[in-house]
């Protein structure tokens, strides 16, 4: 069975978080200082790379002990190589397998500080839009070296396993994961680029009606389909929007998220509910359409699966022209 899904917290954490990098958080703070003022041969073997909002991270070694406090960046670590180095993650993290047995350390509304400090990390995980400023300067308050994950656009993801690959010291296990995802959207930009564009309304919520805006990587892969985001100039990030404003749009595709949707033609009573409006395009000609959010809402390497069935539900859309 289909359940509707905050694609792990998503939509929560969008609507609920700032939109900017917490002040409070000093570079000091991620910035492992011990190298610095240690022997040369610990500087010599230091670890810096820049994280996704601009701050430099150095490690003295390779993480040993990792934690995350976002779904996304818990994929991402395994992906790059880093599973064998993971203590702990936050709800919704459940991508691998191996994931859902991680001890847990809260969600995007509380963080458990006392956990995250007993599971004695070297490395922290975090996302800006999906833990609160005060969480994240509790975090900064520890000590612990934090790297903000970000990924804002399609290409970023593979930057962001190459970074990980290296704080971890895996970057074999991770160039490798970075090229396999390069490889695959570069097919499909390709592909599918220049198509001749589609009108798209990206549902990720009915209840209050949510879809995200142009800044969101989702748009990205609507971009990278030849798909044209209809509330892309919507602010916040993820705006509620009502029927009367998608039926003034009128897309001629409604992609709606929901966990376990692997296939387009998905039975979704969301998607359903459109059908009140026969004349709407999306409905005259077909194209509702489901995709798992996670394929599509999380910038990992499975967003390469997202962007692979948009591209071919939009080509439908394309054929249904005719």
């Amino acid at each position: 069975m289909l359940r509707r899904s905050f694609a792990g917290g998503l939509v929560a954490a969008l609507l609920a978080a700032p939109l900017t990098v917490p002040l409070a958080v000093p570079v000091a703070a991620s910035a492992a200082s011990v190298a610095s003022a240690s022997s040369p041969a610990a500087t010599r073997n230091a670890i810096t790379v820049i994280d996704d909002v601009g701050r430099t991270v150095t490690l003295p070694a390779p993480a040993r002990r990792v934690i995350s406090v976002a779904p996304h960046a818990t994929e991402l670590l395994y992906a790059a190589g880093g599973g064998a180095a993971m203590v702990g993650a936050v709800s919704y993290s459940d991508y691998p397998e191996a994931a859902r047995a991680l001890p847990r350390v809260g969600d995007n509304r509380s963080l458990d500080l006392e956990r995250i400090v007993a599971l004695k990390p070297d490395l922290i995980v975090v996302w800006r839009h999906g833990n609160a400023d005060r969480q994240t300067a509790q975090l900064a308050a520890l000590g612990i070296p934090l790297y903000f994950s970000e990924p804002k656009r399609l290409d970023d993801v593979a930057v962001s396993l190459d970074k990980l690959g290296r704080l971890l010291g895996t970057r074999e296990q991770a160039d490798r994961a970075a090229a396999d995802y390069r490889q695959r959207i570069a097919a499909l930009r390709a592909r599918y680029s220049a198509r001749p564009p589609v009108t798209v309304f990206l549902q990720i919520w009915d209840r209050p009606l949510t879809t995200l805006n142009g800044a969101q990587i989702v748009s990205d892969v609507l971009r990278l389909c030849g798909g044209r985001n209809v509330f892309a100039a919507l602010q916040p990030v993820a705006p509620t929007v009502s029927d009367e404003a998608v039926l003034a749009a009128d897309p001629e595709a409604i992609v709606a998220t929901a966990q376990g949707a692997t296939a387009s033609d998905a039975s979704l009573p969301s998607l359903e509910r459109w059908r009140r409006w026969p004349s709407l395009a999306a409905v005259a000609r077909g194209n509702l359409f489901a995709v798992d959010g996670d394929w599509l809402t999380r910038p990992t390497p499975r967003l390469a699966l997202g962007a692979e069935q948009v591209c071919r539900d939009l080509e439908t859309a394309r054929e249904r022209r005719r």
